[in-house]
């Protein structure tokens, strides 16, 4: 009963979270974005002590049941072992198991030295290693570049059919690539994974991931646990060769607590009746089982090929988001292209860029679900998983909130009240400044009239005046009042100038309410 209800919770959550990825229209975040804020690493940096201390309070009386029922990192790495052991031909290993202790030195040196690592890397402020190892971002960027262009032209194939027989229930979305370079670690990400998983369960779980380290220090000592029976085992080792952890050892009949995710898979494999899932012993008898390994009969696989394909990953060339060559479909026009910004434009809620980087985990939520088309990876390498805005593709509407609505880490902090009061808030907050480039302008280089950034601003901060103070019939050119000026877009994204428009947004410093 324990491995079917730990499986139905798991499978809820990685359907669930994967759903919250792939959702365009909102209706996943409504109902299922609190499994976002469950996260343990977004949950510490976004301060939200509540669900730091339940975790750490659960992962001590309970072991780390975190890692099997609520981390989607953890569930696919045990949905990958278990077809890895569906499909394995080999009917000794199917039989007797395909894992073996592990309790090496070297491997608790390496899990040691990354989780340091990794630590380091938060208080300095080098946020793309804690973004690379970050498991629910990890996730988050794999479902988002691998997984939803593929949802969306499946649901653009519906949405055609569905018109075809006069039903408007769907509608299409643009399929786009957000980063090139990303898509590239998404899948290299979930390749290494994948190829751990697939031979050592949950090899990277408990040698790479931090956060797995971490619950795996305060799990350590769980006052429940698996607890092997010394009287009771044979010594067949049948536990140790199907725990996917690798957190057995029959021999001493101990079992890891820092290694164990209490997946139960280890409950019904013995058929003497020699574990069980309970309360630790107070006395230090062989019964209670989660000491500290001392002992190791095998070794796995190095995990030497997870850094090199890293590095590979980092020397990758940053390149820019796919952008649009139609104009409503109707006709065929040139790329707009992406103006070189002087300073970043950060998403409204993010403060500041500083702020930004320090609390993004890169998990690409915000990115999924922005209904406009304006956020999308950053496009240099250091930043290339924390979100920035642009405008080829849409621009930011001043009711929006979809991204401070659904970030969990606090990088962008959600405007407080209502929707109506968020909304209200949303559309005062300033993150960038409009500026005009007179040698892009239609109106100077064609001789026409055109007016496009003033009829369009929502803020009412685009004057069309005369180009020749002297004369009122001269062609009109846009003055900009940057008091009035939030940043939203509207004016670049809707400007007919190509290949760059004659007016583009530079992000400021510290956003501020206007």
């Amino acid at each position: 009963m324990l491995k079917l209800a730990r499986r139905i919770v798991a499978l809820v959550f990685l359907l669930g979270l994967t759903w919250l990825f792939l959702d365009f229209s909102g209706t996943a975040q409504g109902m299922l974005g609190w499994m976002a804020k469950l996260q343990f690493l977004p949950s510490v940096l976004a301060l939200n002590w509540v669900v730091v201390v339940v975790l750490l309070l659960v992962t001590w009386l309970f072991g780390r049941i975190y890692c099997s029922v609520i981390c989607p990192l953890g569930i696919l790495q045990d949905a990958i072992s278990w077809v890895a052991g569906k499909l394995n031909l080999n009917k000794n290993k199917r039989k007797f198991g395909r894992f073996s202790y592990d309790g090496t030195k070297w491997h608790a040196i390496a899990r040691v030295v990354i989780f340091a690592l990794f630590v380091v890397a938060m208080l300095a402020g080098f946020g793309f290693f804690v973004q690379l190892l970050a498991p629910y971002s990890s996730f988050g960027r794999m479902v988002t570049m691998l997984l939803k262009p593929l949802y969306e032209m499946g649901n653009n194939v519906l949405a055609t059919k569905a018109e075809e027989v006069g039903s408007f229930q769907y509608y299409q979305v643009d399929v786009w690539q957000r980063s090139l370079p990303l898509t590239i670690l998404a899948g290299c990400t979930l390749l290494i994974v994948g190829i751990m998983a697939w031979v050592g369960g949950r090899a990277y779980c408990n040698n790479i991931c931090p956060v797995g380290t971490f619950l795996g220090f305060v799990s350590r000592r769980s006052l429940f646990g698996i607890r092997i029976d010394a009287d009771k085992c044979k010594n067949c080792g049948l536990c140790a060769r199907k725990c996917k952890g690798a957190a057995i050892d029959f021999k001493n009949h101990t079992v890891d607590g820092s290694r164990c995710v209490d997946c139960f898979d280890c409950l019904e494999t013995c058929k003497h009746g020699a574990l069980s899932y309970s309360m630790a012993k107070k006395t230090n008898t062989p019964n209670s089982s989660l000491q500290t390994p001392h002992s190791a009969d095998s070794k796995e696989p190095s995990r030497r090929a997870f850094l090199t394909a890293t590095a590979a990953v980092l020397g990758a060339s940053v390149v820019k988001a796919q952008e649009k060559t139609t104009d409503g479909g109707f006709a065929t026009i040139l790329d707009k292209k992406v103006p070189e910004r002087n300073n970043k434009i950060c998403p409204p809620g993010a403060i500041s860029l500083k702020h930004l980087q320090q609390h993004c985990t890169g998990c690409q939520l915000c990115v999924s679900e922005c209904p406009n088309g304006v956020l999308r990876p950053g496009s240099d390498l250091l930043n290339m998983m924390v979100p920035e805005v642009s405008y080829e593709r849409g621009y930011c509407r001043p009711e929006c909130t979809r991204c401070s609505d659904v970030c969990p880490a606090g990088a962008i902090i959600k405007f407080k009240g209502d929707a109506e009061e968020r909304q209200a808030v949303k559309a005062s907050t300033k993150i960038g400044t409009a500026h005009w480039i007179k040698d892009n302008c239609v109106v100077l280089n064609d001789g026409v009239s055109c007016g496009a950034c003033a009829r369009r601003c929502p803020q009412n901060a685009i004057q069309m005046v005369p180009s020749v103070a002297e004369d009122p019939k001269s062609p009109k050119i846009p003055v900009i009042d940057e008091e009035k000026c939030i940043g939203c877009g509207a004016c670049e994204n809707l400007c007919p100038s190509r290949p760059f428009s004659a007016i583009y947004v530079e992000g400021v410093d510290t956003q501020r309410e206007v």
